[in-house]
């Protein structure tokens, strides 16, 4: 039996090879396309792009079913079929991240684990209620970004900061660090 050869586009075929380029690029456990093939990441873009195409037609159930799928495959990236996400987004140990409906994610931006882009206020509100991220945003471990904040072009959020307000292009939001005390023992003589 012949099977037809299907015809890939080759958009696509060429956004896939940049996704896994991606992967091989900003996660140095990675060391080919076919490692990074099986990456989290790629299949939650991947899989997210699928979500988003049905929600944007209409097909709401059918979109959170599959992103819903998505994450428990993913083990735990959960990107609402709403979010809008650029190019080459790459989610390093992805496990708890959270993208909500009204995100825009620009292009080249990297969350790491634990990351949520989520809203504040009560669910009535409408109009954008999720963070909008710039191009070439870095957003560090188990960061919160809450409301409809901005964060500007290249700008970078350190892990665990909770940020509630727009950040400037190129600016760095940290959270504060860690206080270390030395603990100072006595020896009782014998």
């Amino acid at each position: 039996m012949i099977l037809a050869s299907v015809a890939v586009p080759p958009s696509a075929a060429s956004r896939l090879l940049e996704e896994l380029d991606v992967i091989v690029a900003r996660d140095p456990s990675i060391r080919s396309r076919g490692e990074a093939a099986l990456h989290p990441s790629l299949l939650a873009v991947l899989g997210h792009r699928v979500a988003h195409r049905l929600y944007r037609r209409g097909w709401y159930r059918r979109a959170r079913a599959f992103a819903w799928l998505v994450k428990l495959v993913t083990g735990g990236i959960e990107i609402h079929p709403g979010a809008r996400i650029g190019r080459r987004l790459f989610i390093d140990h992805g496990t708890g991240v959270v993208i909500g409906e009204t995100a825009v994610l620009g292009d080249d931006v990297t969350l790491f684990h634990q990351v949520t882009l989520g809203a504040t206020g009560s669910p009535r509100d409408t109009g954008r209620r999720h963070p909008r991220l710039g191009d070439g945003v870095l957003v560090g471990a188990n960061a919160t970004l809450l409301g409809p904040i901005t964060v500007g072009d290249g700008a970078s959020i350190g892990a665990q900061a909770l940020v509630v307000s727009d950040v400037p292009a190129g600016a760095t939001a940290r959270a504060p660090r860690a206080v270390i005390r030395t603990r100072i023992t006595t020896l009782r003589a014998a």
